[in-house]
């Protein structure tokens, strides 16, 4: 999948339009125009959003889509408030924290289930940098975005690792349980501060 610097650079733009509008203006706003088409596709995606000071950056709330039901601009729409009011780790962003916030929107790729022997073939199938995670045991679910072990340094392991315990388990389980994996792609694209130039981010070291 392939997204084009227009069509991220307008997500962005609409996500931070879309959360100023529900947070400040308490309504849903239209899209704004002229939509691109890639904008128009229907996939997964997440909306993420940050704290910056003094040039870092902090996790204030992130809501995603791991499939798309609905056109991409809807969502990002959508998930403008949910990232933003509604993320159950935060509480809602207020009016004045805006201009010391940046957006990202990461676009997924469909996951697909890895098909492993043991937890060394499981190790071997995953990619740092380049692959999303969602691991599933019973009723317990948890996903990071690719672009978190690359903010986070993290090997294969450790991403593995913390997808686990992401889904309140074990951090170990892999190596003893046969549990899901999925994989995915992501193509992540952010406001490199406030209200800023968006970019696309590479994920790599």
């Amino acid at each position: 999948m392939e997204v084009k610097d227009d069509t991220g650079t307008y997500l962005v733009k609409l996500a931070r339009f879309s959360a100023e509008s529900w947070v400040i203006n308490k309504e849903k706003p239209k899209p704004i125009e002229p939509i691109p088409e890639q904008a128009q596709l229907t996939t997964g995606a997440f909306v993420t959003v940050k704290t910056f000071e003094n040039g870092e950056t902090h996790l204030r709330g992130c809501i995603g889509y791991i499939l798309g039901i609905k056109s991409l601009y809807e969502e990002v729409i959508d998930l403008s408030r949910e990232s933003t009011l509604n993320d159950p780790r935060f509480p809602p962003v207020k009016e004045h924290e805006f201009s010391s916030l940046v957006f990202e929107v990461t676009v997924l790729t469909p996951p697909v289930e890895i098909e492993y022997s043991d937890s060394e073939d499981l190790l071997q199938q995953i990619n740092v940098p380049g692959d999303g995670l969602i691991v599933k045991f019973g009723r317990f679910q948890g996903l990071l975005l690719p672009q978190v072990p690359v903010e986070q340094n993290w090997d294969k392991e450790e991403f593995l690792s913390y997808t686990c315990r992401k889904a309140y388990l074990p951090i170990d389980i892999w190596k003893n349980e046969k549990i899901s994996v999925k994989k995915f792609q992501g193509i992540v694209f952010s406001e490199i501060e406030p209200k800023g130039e968006i970019k696309r981010l590479p994920l790599n070291h």
